[in-house]
């Protein structure tokens, strides 16, 4: 169990070494299989009196479906990984989530810029951030991935916070910055090939940009702009990438879901160009499908939590592609290896979650974009 005495000293680690106890040495909070919850905050930290905990997919259906569904036996393992590891990391997927609080307590070192009474999303994942639950989760049935709770968080001088805006319900606001990584960097990546200034996500268009149409810098005639694929389409991440990608550019974009009924939340939104029904594990089922909507394209996206992924992904993309893998439960051996074998010259970034600017563009997304903000809603009803 993670100790609960006073803190040893004032010296601590802006990454939270200080907390880790094991490995003892030096592992970084993520990697530590045991982190150190007391409630006693050094210098430098921010104590948060927990509200709302928010599973990542990946971890959840882990859970789920390891347990069959029995909403008990899951919120009886999420209680055990917590207590016996300061923190909630799922030991399969390795990932956590995030969660929503009010500051109860500000270290006078601590450079987050928060005030005690603050309601605050943590932007850090949860299998990083020292944790202890207080209420046995006696308000959740561990139906989905929204955990009522009680307790309280640690968050490091290199942490990093949101503080809740004040037209946003908190649960709203909380899944759209559980996945607010996801459009920026999308965003980022459309501008570079657009030939717009790959800077904040939320800059101003280029003024080469004119309509479906980029003008490369010295170029008086126009060209389509990039092409975009988001496997998991109507999912959180997948609904606000797409989003992202007209934002920044791309006119082909490309909605693949798992079934009709996924199709029929995005048919009429606009937020895609196509809509296909296709198994974003099916190499040849996922390239056949996308050869009737175009082909491959300059930029996919994996947002599925579902594993087998990768090589689809890679054949999805065009040669001097990219593919981005914002799913946690992404092996990214099989994708550097599948790349190898299938001859891909694809660049692949892992989605780290973390791009300046990234929760405000996110929010900026779901404010403007009335068919986003009704998917999510929507979400919440359920």
């Amino acid at each position: 169990m993670p100790a609960t005495t006073s803190p040893p000293s004032t010296t601590s680690s802006p990454l939270g070494v200080h907390r880790v106890l094991e490995p003892a040495g030096e592992s970084l909070p993520q990697a530590a299989r045991v982190l150190d919850a007391r409630p006693e905050i050094w210098p430098d930290e921010v104590r948060i009196d927990v509200e709302t905990l928010n599973l990542d997919a990946a971890s959840y259906r882990q859970l789920h479906d390891k347990h069959g569904g029995d909403g008990d036996a899951i919120r009886a393992e999420v209680l055990e990984i917590v207590s016996t590891r300061g923190k909630m990391q799922n030991p399969v997927t390795g990932s956590g989530g995030m969660l929503i609080g009010t500051v109860a307590e500000v270290g006078p070192g601590s450079t987050l810029g928060l005030s005690v009474g603050d309601r605050v999303a943590t932007l850090v994942s949860l299998s990083l951030t020292p944790l202890a639950i207080t209420d046995g989760l006696a308000r959740w049935d561990g139906s989905g991935e929204r955990v009522p709770a009680a307790g309280h968080a640690i968050l490091f001088g290199r942490s990093i916070a949101a503080t809740l805006p004040g037209d946003l319900s908190p649960e709203l606001a909380l899944m759209v910055m559980d996945v607010c990584g996801a459009p920026a960097l999308v965003a980022r990546t459309v501008r570079s090939y657009a030939g717009r200034p790959a800077s904040a996500p939320g800059a101003p268009a280029d003024p080469g940009v004119s309509g479906d149409s980029v003008v490369p810098a010295g170029s008086g005639t126009p060209h389509a702009g990039p092409s975009v694929v988001v496997l998991g389409g109507a999912g959180k991440s997948g609904s606000l990438s797409l989003a992202a990608a007209a934002d920044a550019g791309a006119t082909r974009r490309v909605a693949v879901v798992r079934d009709a009924a996924e199709a029929a939340l995005l048919e009429g939104t606009g937020l895609a160009t196509h809509v296909v029904v296709a198994d974003a594990r099916s190499p040849l089922g996922l390239s056949e499908t996308l050869a009737t909507v175009g082909g491959p394209a300059d930029l996919t996206v994996v947002c599925v939590d579902v594993t087998g992924c990768e090589q689809p992904a890679i054949l999805a993309t065009a040669e001097g592609g990219t593919v981005i893998f914002f799913s946690m439960a992404t092996s990214f051996a099989a994708a550097a290896l599948g790349a190898e074998g299938l001859a891909a010259d694809v660049t692949m970034l892992v989605g780290n979650g973390y791009v300046p600017g990234h929760a405000a563009y996110a929010l900026e997304l779901l404010r403007g974009n009335t068919s986003v903000r009704a998917l999510f809603e929507g979400r919440l009803e359920r």
